[in-house]
């Protein structure tokens, strides 16, 4: 019986950790609502299955502590499939998410979109991203840094590297 209740303690302890590093994922339509409710900005993860970078991206970069935290903090995060069935609806129009992904300007996998809380389009990060260079972009777009200047100022200003 103790050891019953090691291993559950153990899973308990291990699944809590897990889900506290781990962005909150919603589905498109459930996220888009959330964000024009609460005034957020949002960011779409748009990936394919098959993806090696998009699967890279998630174990590297979204489940790095800093990053979850942050997103947590001051953004609305949607997972979308690129090649998903489901239909999104979006500006009043129901789409499908490769579409949609299409619409946005992505043309390979992974890439970052980042939405304003209504929905309207800030821009599109194509590619793989580490998270120590993946915290500046979160942290350039949720400042709002993004209507006064260039990335590239921005992390000059910050003395990051580039």
């Amino acid at each position: 019986m103790k050891k019953i209740f090691l291993v559950l303690l153990l899973l308990a302890t291990y699944s809590t950790d897990v889900s506290a590093k781990d962005p909150q994922w919603k589905k498109f339509n459930e996220g888009v609502i959330e964000a024009k409710k609460n005034g957020k900005k949002i960011l779409i993860d748009v990936y394919t299955d098959w993806c090696k970078w998009c699967k890279e991206m998630d174990k590297n970069t979204y489940a790095d502590k800093n990053i979850s935290a942050y997103l947590k903090k001051n953004f609305v995060v949607i997972k979308l499939n690129a090649e998903g069935n489901e239909k999104i609806l979006y500006e009043g129009k129901s789409i499908t998410p490769q579409e949609f992904a299409q619409g946005m300007g992505v043309d390979g996998y992974p890439a970052t979109l980042f939405l304003k809380s209504d929905g309207k389009v800030i821009t599109l990060l194509p590619g793989y991203s580490k998270p120590d260079q993946f915290i500046h972009v979160l942290s350039f777009i949720s400042e709002n840094q993004y209507l006064k200047k260039q990335f590239a100022d921005y992390l000059s200003e910050k003395g990051v590297q580039q």
